[in-house]
C-alpha cells in the first residue's frame, strides 16, 4: 500500500510539474482569445454567446473556455477551469479591447470621426441594391456551382464557409452566406487587416507625406546595424528581424495579442537574424510597427484615429470597415479589421482598378503594382503585406493573383488579367482555394481573357 502511494504522489508530481510548466501559461492566451473573440463577435456583429462558442471559439483548447457576456458594462468575461480570468472591453468606434488589470475603464477616449459615403449608386461604387447586370460572357450555370462548392452540404463541418461575394467589371455577380449570415453580416478578416495597414503607406505616399524608402522612424534603432532598415523593408516582411510566428504556442505574436499592452512595440525589442531586404520572415509583429509609425505621422491621437477612416473607408464606402484597438490606442493593424463581405470586395476593387476609385485616385497606380511585385527571399509568394501566385501557388489561377489572407480562410482574391476579385470568408484553412478559384475563372467564357493592361 505504501509502495502505491509513492507512485501514486510521484505521478501525481509530475503530472503537477507539466500543467505549471506546459499547460497554466497557455492559460492566459486561451482566456484572452477567447474574452477578445466574444467581445467582438458579440457587440460588432450582434452574435449570441452561443453561436460564438460554436462558431469563432470552435478551436482546441480555446473551447477549455468559460465565457460571460456584460451587457451593461460592455464586456466579456473569461475563465479556464475557474482560472486566468481575462475581460475585453467593448467601445463603439474602437471595438473591442482587450484589457488587462491596470486598465482603466473610467478613462475618457478618442472616437474616430466618420463621414459615410451617400452618393445614391448602386453597389459596388455605392451602397445602393446592386444593379442586375447580365454579362453575355458568363455562364451562370457554372459560376452559381463553384460558388456552391465552396459551402458545406447539410451536415457537414468541413469547408465552413461563411460568405463569397464576386465582383467582375466592377459589378456583382455572385453572392452566397451560410446560415446565419447575411450581407450585412460583419466578419473579422483577420491578417487581411495587414493589407489594409501597408495601404495607408501607399495613400500617405501619394499625398507627399512620406518616403518609404527611408529608414524606418524608431529611436531605439538608431545607434545599431537597426538603423538600415527601411519601411520598404518592413512594408516587404524582409526587414531581417527575429520574430516567431507561431499561434499553437506562446511565441513572440501570441504574447503581441494576447498580452502586450502596447503592440506597436514588441518588434522593436528584437535583433537582426539576417540582413535587411535579404531575409523574408512573416511577421504580424512587423505590421504593428508599422501602426506604430503611421501613429507618428500626426500631431494628435486624434488625427491617427481619424485617418484610417477619412482616407480609405468613407472614401469608398466601406461603412462596415472597423479596425480594433490595443490597450495604448494603436490600431491592431495585423490582425483586428472588420468589415461586411461586401466592403471587403469594395478593398479588392480599389486595388483591382489600381487605386482609382469612381473616379478618385486613393493611391497611386504604382502603388497597386509595388505590392504585387515579389519581395526578396519569398520565393514570389509575397509582396508587401499581399500574397502572391507568381511562384504559381494556385496552379489554376493566372500567375498576376494577388490577395489579402487570413487565419482560417479570409481571402480577398484580386486576377487583374480578368478583372475579377473574389471574396471567400470562413472558419477553415482546410480549404481548396484553387479548385474554388477554377470553377468561378471557368465560368468566365474563353472569348473574355481580356487583360486590362
Amino acid at each position: 500500500m505504501k509502495k502505491f502511494l509513492k507512485i501514486f504522489v510521484v505521478v501525481l508530481l509530475i503530472v503537477f510539474v507539466y500543467l505549471r510548466i506546459e499547460i497554466y501559461p497557455q492559460l492566459d492566451l486561451i482566456s484572452g482569445f477567447s474574452a477578445k473573440s466574444v467581445a467582438s463577435g458579440h457587440f460588432i456583429d450582434g452574435r449570441s454567446l452561443e453561436t460564438i462558442q460554436k462558431g469563432d471559439n470552435d478551436i482546441d483548447k480555446v473551447d477549455w473556455a468559460t465565457n460571460e457576456i456584460n451587457e451593461s458594462e460592455k464586456l466579456a468575461v473569461t475563465k479556464v477551469y475557474g482560472l486566468k480570468t481575462r475581460e475585453a472591453i467593448y467601445r463603439e468606434g474602437l471595438g473591442a479591447t482587450l484589457i488587462n488589470d491596470d486598465f482603466d475603464k473610467t478613462k475618457p477616449y478618442n472616437v474616430p470621426k466618420r463621414t459615410f459615403l451617400k452618393n445614391n449608386l448602386p453597389y459596388p461604387f455605392g451602397n445602393n441594391n446592386p444593379i442586375d447586370t447580365v454579362f453575355g460572357d458568363i455562364d451562370y450555370a457554372k459560376l452559381q456551382k463553384g460558388v456552391e462548392s465552396a459551402f458545406d452540404k447539410a451536415g457537414e463541418k468541413n469547408k465552413r464557409t461563411r460568405s463569397v461575394v464576386v465582383l467582375y467589371k466592377d459589378h456583382l455577380i455572385a453572392e452566397k452566406y451560410a446560415p446565419g449570415f447575411t450581407a450585412t453580416s460583419k466578419i473579422l478578416g483577420w491578417s487581411m487587416t495587414k493589407s489594409l495597414t501597408a495601404t495607408y503607406f501607399g495613400i500617405l505616399q501619394k499625398q507627399g507625406k512620406i518616403d518609404i524608402m527611408k529608414s524606418a522612424p524608431i529611436a531605439e534603432w538608431k545607434k545599431d546595424e537597426r538603423k538600415n532598415i527601411t519601411i520598404n523593408d518592413l512594408l516587404h516582411m524582409n526587414s531581417g528581424l527575429e520574430w516567431e510566428e507561431d499561434y499553437g504556442k506562446i511565441s513572440d505574436v501570441t504574447k503581441m495579442l494576447f498580452i502586450a499592452e502596447d503592440m506597436t512595440k514588441p518588434q522593436i525589442d528584437k535583433p537582426l537574424v539576417g540582413k535587411p531586404n535579404n531575409r523574408w520572415n512573416y511577421s504580424s509583429g512587423t505590421t504593428n510597427l508599422l501602426s506604430g509609425i503611421l501613429r507618428k505621422q500626426f500631431k494628435t491621437h486624434q488625427e491617427y484615429l481619424d485617418f484610417w477612416y477619412s482616407s480609405l473607408f468613407d472614401k469608398i464606402g466601406m461603412d462596415s470597415a472597423l479596425v480594433e484597438i490595443d490597450m495604448a490606442g494603436n490600431f491592431v493593424g495585423s490582425s483586428y479589421g472588420w468589415a461586411t463581405t461586401r466592403d471587403w470586395a469594395k478593398f479588392g476593387l480599389l486595388y483591382l482598378n489600381e487605386g482609382n476609385w469612381n473616379g478618385e485616385q486613393i493611391f497611386d497606380a504604382s502603388w497597386a503594382k509595388y505590392v504585387a511585385t515579389p519581395t526578396n527571399g519569398s520565393n514570389g509568394q509575397y509582396g508587401a503585406h499581399f500574397w502572391l501566385n507568381a511562384n504559381g501557388k494556385y496552379p489554376d489561377v493566372p500567375r498576376d493573383l494577388y490577395h489579402c489572407s487570413g487565419y482560417q480562410g479570409q481571402m480577398v482574391f484580386i486576377i487583374p488579367s480578368l478583372d475579377l476579385v473574389v471574396v471567400r470568408m470562413g472558419l477553415s484553412e482546410d480549404f481548396d482555394s484553387n479548385a474554388f478559384l477554377r470553377d468561378i475563372i471557368l465560368s468566365l467564357k474563353k472569348d473574355n481573357k481580356n487583360s486590362k493592361g
